[in-house]
């Protein structure tokens, strides 16, 4: 029986109306080398670079293109932007399982031998599958070290622990070398982003809005990307006295912290109400609330693709066009 037929059969036991039993891992008698890497608390064992990966968010998705492994992609998943031009042309050679968040019928029916994400939460009974059940089926399951900074050693920062999923895939894939290239290449742009700190004359501060659903928006709180980001390049998250990486917040709470600047992120691609920086700014705009904000009535807003606020192969261009906006708008001498 092949791996990806036992996963199949072992998932739909597993992830029915009764939890199944742990069956044998099939094996040809022999024993294989591979890696072994850590992911938020499960040690996982991948004896052969995986040929049918599955990505369950849009930035695990580009993270596996930008290693080069397209090629090796038996699905992809919960599209919230348009992907990165770059990365475009390999996007199109791999399924499209889902628009949406996966769930556990096309997960399996895709045979795959690995899943990666960007959050913990994707994997859960109402999606594809917790990771504990996915690990009985014999499916691997990856969640990106930035959701999970317990499991890592203290004083590492976003940036750092973004980077170990850049490693960690690598080395699961094999392809160390590419993954080497782009840790160096983005730790190069985090310094020169984060030189324009020293120039700083003040420490403005700065709301990220990443959503708003039923009217609430859900912004950036303490330990996240976006908090890394302001301290980076000198400013200050406004909402770091919040324990959550996303906490819903009303507006008044935002219009109690009057920032200098708010960061708009744009998901267009999910379709709801206040997904898209447009609905969020004219939300902004509109309420007679927020309309009254210096930053509104002065315009520091700056659009980003709501993708980057998340751990993603693409969160150094944000903090690249953040440092560029700290000087643009002359907090950075």
């Amino acid at each position: 029986m092949s791996k990806g037929i036992r996963i199949t059969i072992v998932l739909a036991l597993a992830l029915g109306a009764t939890a199944c039993s742990s069956a044998p891992h099939p094996s040809s008698g022999k024993k294989k080398s591979g890696t072994v890497v850590r992911s938020c608390g499960q040690s996982l064992s991948v004896p052969e670079a995986p040929s049918r990966a599955v990505t369950l968010d849009q930035s695990s998705t580009e993270t596996l293109l930008a290693l080069g492994v397209a090629d090796r992609m038996a699905g992809t998943s919960y599209l919230k932007t348009s992907i990165a031009p770059r990365y475009r042309a390999d996007y199109k050679k791999v399924p499209v399982l889902s628009p949406k968040t996966l769930t556990s019928e096309q997960l399996r029916a895709a045979n795959p031998d690995l899943a990666v994400a960007s959050f913990a939460e994707l994997y859960g009974k109402d999606r594809v599958g917790t990771r504990e059940e996915l690990k009985d089926a014999g499916l691997p399951s990856y969640v990106s070290a930035v959701d999970c900074p317990r499991h890592n050693k203290p004083g590492m920062t976003p940036f750092d622990l973004l980077f170990k999923d850049y490693e960690n895939l690598g080395r699961m894939f094999r392809t160390e070398h590419r993954a080497q290239e782009l840790i160096d290449r983005q730790k190069k742009e985090v310094q020169q982003a984060a030189s324009v700190r020293k120039n700083v004359k003040d420490k403005p501060s700065v709301v990220w809005i990443y959503s708003v659903f039923d009217g609430a928006p859900y912004v950036a709180g303490k330990g996240g990307l976006p908090s890394e980001m302001s301290r980076l390049v000198g400013a200050k998250n406004a909402f770091d006295d919040v324990n959550e990486q996303w906490p819903e917040v009303s507006w008044e709470a935002v219009a109690d912290r009057d920032p200098d600047l708010i960061v708009l992120g744009d998901i267009p691609e999910l379709g709801q109400p206040g997904d898209s920086a447009g609905d969020k700014l004219r939300m902004l705009r509109e309420d007679p609330l927020t309309s009254k904000l210096s930053a509104v009535r002065k315009k520091r807003i700056l659009t980003v693709p709501g993708i980057e606020m998340d751990p993603s192969v693409r969160s150094t261009h944000t903090l690249g066009l953040l440092a560029d906006e700290m000087k643009d708008r002359g907090y950075a001498r």
